[in-house]
């Protein structure tokens, strides 16, 4: 199973997650699809919850599942957070006594599964998870794109913490020769107090070929192919993301 990132293990960086990522039009994608649905939805890799409370807010039963406890003990505290079903798994071992009209992954978390062999199990998980007409929708960036090629120090990003005062996240990216996977080297400074946390995390990218031969793998089926999020067709040479809306297969 691939390995929890420890920067989310670290309390404060789940805290400032949201900071960094606040919503955005993924967010928006998702939160349209999953209220259409009418539920239940599921989360997977759900980090802070700020999506599934959003959710779970317009009156439908989410469930979300993450495997980092730092991520999960800022989910549990959000408010709205009485309405989901918060689970520890990593998604290869989900087991509930549920089906889902709906589910999806959304942050890149896909990008962490860095083997096929985790990224079938995932999907069969999935596949397990929802019901003869559900569907689960998810994102990879296109590896055509190379967007780890901006993820450089220049890139930085400052934020204003009401806890922590000004904070800046410092990436930098390199290509694991032997793997080819994308090892991030990411510190997060304190500019008022001079103190640094760091984090290093793996990411994998992978084409839509490759991607439908594990969806196909795992008792699922394709349905849409999307480019970005305003919903465009997939195109290999420059949409900037693999959106797949999946289906069971049969």
């Amino acid at each position: 199973m691939t390995p929890i990132d420890p920067v989310f293990e670290q309390p404060e960086l789940a805290e400032l997650y949201d900071l960094f990522n606040p919503w955005m039009a993924c967010d928006d994608f998702y939160k349209a699809r999953a209220v259409a649905s009418g539920g239940p939805v599921l989360d997977l890799g759900c980090g802070t919850g700020m999506l599934a409370c959003a959710i779970a807010a317009e009156g439908i039963a989410v469930v979300g599942a993450d495997p980092a406890e730092g991520m999960m003990r800022v989910a549990r505290s959000r408010l709205g957070a009485e309405a989901v079903t918060w689970v520890r798994s990593a998604g290869q071992d989900l087991d509930l006594n549920h089906r889902f009209a709906f589910g999806y992954m959304t942050g890149h978390a896909f990008q962490a599964v860095l083997t096929d062999d985790d990224a079938v199990a995932l999907l069969r998980a999935v596949a397990r998870h929802l019901r003869p007409e559900g569907r689960f929708a998810f994102e990879t960036r296109n590896p055509a794109m190379r967007a780890w090629e901006r993820w450089t120090p220049d890139a930085s990003t400052v934020v204003d913490s009401p806890a922590f005062g000004r904070i800046s996240e410092v990436n930098a990216a390199t290509v694991d020769p032997a793997t080819g996977l994308i090892l991030i080297d990411t510190r997060f400074r304190f500019l008022d107090t001079g103190d640094e946390r760091v984090g290093d995390s793996k990411l994998r990218f992978i084409d839509r070929d490759h991607l439908t031969r594990l969806i196909e793998a795992a008792g699922l089926r394709a349905i849409e192919w999307l480019g970005d999020w305003d919903g465009h067709p997939f195109g290999p040479a420059h949409s900037p993301e693999i959106i797949a809306v999946v289906g069971r297969a049969g």
